[in-house]
């Protein structure tokens, strides 16, 4: 359900993205950030799936607080001359690489837990002939 709606919320930006007009240069840091705050809260909604943990009104405020602080500390950035976005980006980042890390790890063990029960079904038939 979770890799439909992705999938589904990615169709939908495409086609979006080939229609919205051309955004400005000045704009570029603002939207850059936004993106990879909400990409960072999408990340950590799929591990709380995962964990079972999922509660919707934490992942949309994450989602919209993590935005919003990032956009925020974008324009104090332009208003100081300090490139204080970079900042938010690099720990974004790093929680998206541990969000991926915790993903990959729960695929994995699914993975190798079922070719083990492939593996003791072949045994177990084997053994009884």
């Amino acid at each position: 359900m979770i890799v439909l709606s992705i999938i589904i919320g990615c169709l939908i930006g495409l086609i979006l993205g080939v229609f919205a007009p051309t955004i400005s240069y000045m704009y570029t840091d603002y939207l850059a950030i936004s993106i990879v705050a909400a990409l960072d809260s999408v990340f950590g909604g799929i591990v709380a799936t995962l964990k079972n943990n999922f509660n919707f009104k934490v992942f949309v405020t994450g989602f919209f607080g993590n935005a919003i602080l990032s956009i925020l500390l974008t324009l104090l950035g332009n208003k100081l001359g300090v490139d204080i976005y970079l900042a938010a980006i690099v720990v974004f980042v790093g929680r998206m690489f541990n969000n991926l890390t915790i993903i990959r790890r729960h695929y994995l063990e699914k993975w190798e837990e079922s070719n083990t029960k492939k593996e003791t079904k072949t045994e177990e038939q084997n053994s009884q002939e």
